[in-house]
């Protein structure tokens, strides 16, 4: 009889160990095993993505894994990166849905990265949970990068429009790609962290709507302005701060509605420029009192010849007296609209460049 109820508890017991192993694993928002990067505000439901740039990566053994998601408004799209490589794209609706990240793998060990490559403008996303392939097992978070870096920027550095081929300059979400923008593209060069603070439009005196950089660098939801973010969270080793190209196009048009709102019906005197820069990093260093800031531009037409927006940053950090922070200026491209995929790898090396000869991490 023993031996009976013996053969019992073990069929029991295998069919309960069958049965688990068959259903797929289950990484709530919260998950520890789950490794963020970027300002992300976690919920008790779901962590929720508004900036380019921001990030969501697992280590997990198995063939596969899902994503449920919902966006706001069913604009943004995600790079998912397996093992370093891009292996897919997706466009997230306005319903809560599961999403095929990636599928058919070789059995064993696998990270995966879930991107945002499209800018809050289109609206936040709502990240619930990972779901991975029947018979797979999650593994601690990946390890953090220990280098870190951000970026403080506008349209070139969100990568607005750098997948339109056709000229016409679109940067629309099908046609903006954040994950291959020249900041992305030098974050992962340097095998850092990378987090990505920018806004299409924006500038630091004036932007072409109501919010300047000023007003939104610490914003945790851009769209928020009761929403601090916290600076603890994320200490940069490096800082780059690429902005005053909108600024050099807005202050020539009087009769813009945020020209009228900032200055009235006098453009700004070079020197008021040269404040509203130093000001600006000023709060960064504040924040960040050990990072190494490199104020730069381009590789629009804020840096053609001739140009007088690289001299007022000279004089703005020259004033500053602070040897950690660094001025240095991408080429004009010379060529219409925004930076394409190949300029802004062009602007990549020459970052790059820059920095392998002038930081040390």
């Amino acid at each position: 009889m023993r031996k009976l109820y013996g053969l019992i508890f073990f069929i029991a017991i295998s069919g309960a160990l069958t049965n688990c192993s068959a259903q797929s694993v289950i990484l709530k928002s919260k998950d520890q095993r789950i490794r963020y990067t970027g300002r992300i505000n976690q919920t008790d439901e779901a962590a929720e993505f508004y900036w380019t740039g921001s990030s969501a990566k697992i280590t997990f053994s198995g063939t596969g894994a899902s994503a449920l998601m919902q966006d706001e408004r069913g604009e943004n799209y995600y790079t998912i990166i397996v093992d370093d490589k891009v292996v897919n794209t997706i466009h997230l609706d306005n319903t809560k849905q599961l999403y095929t990240l990636a599928e058919n793998l070789p059995a064993g060990k696998h990270t995966l990265e879930l991107f945002k490559r499209t800018e809050w403008d289109k609206g936040k996303s709502y990240f619930y949970q990972f779901n991975l392939a029947k018979d797979a097992g999650a593994m601690s978070a990946p390890e953090a990068k220990k280098r870190k870096i951000e970026f403080f920027g506008n349209s070139i550095t969100c990568g607005y429009a750098d997948e339109d081929t056709t000229g016409k300059d679109r940067g629309t979400a099908p046609y903006e790609n954040g994950y291959l923008s020249y900041a992305a593209l030098t974050a992962r060069h340097f095998d850092a962290q990378y987090v990505c603070t920018a806004k299409s439009g924006i500038g630091i005196t004036v932007s072409w709507f109501p919010l300047i950089m000023p007003e939104m660098y610490n914003r945790l939801d851009p769209t928020d302005p009761t929403s601090v973010w916290d600076f603890k969270k994320y200490t940069p080793d490096v800082v780059v701060i690429n902005l005053f190209q909108n600024d050099s196009w807005i202050t020539k048009i009087p009769d813009n509605p945020q020209f009228k709102e900032r200055f009235g019906t006098k453009a700004p005197e070079p020197e008021q420029l040269i404040k509203a820069y130093r000001d600006f990093v000023k709060s960064v260093r504040k924040v960040y009192p050990k990072a190494q800031i490199l104020c730069i531009l381009g590789s629009m037409d804020a840096t053609k010849e001739g140009s007088p927006w690289p001299g007022y940053i000279e004089k703005a950090v020259s004033a500053l007296n602070d040897k950690a922070i660094f001025t240095h200026f991408i080429p004009y491209k010379n060529t219409p609209g925004h930076p394409s995929i190949k300029e802004q790898q062009a602007m990549a090396d020459d970052l790059i460049a820059f920095m392998e000869k002038n930081v040390k991490w």
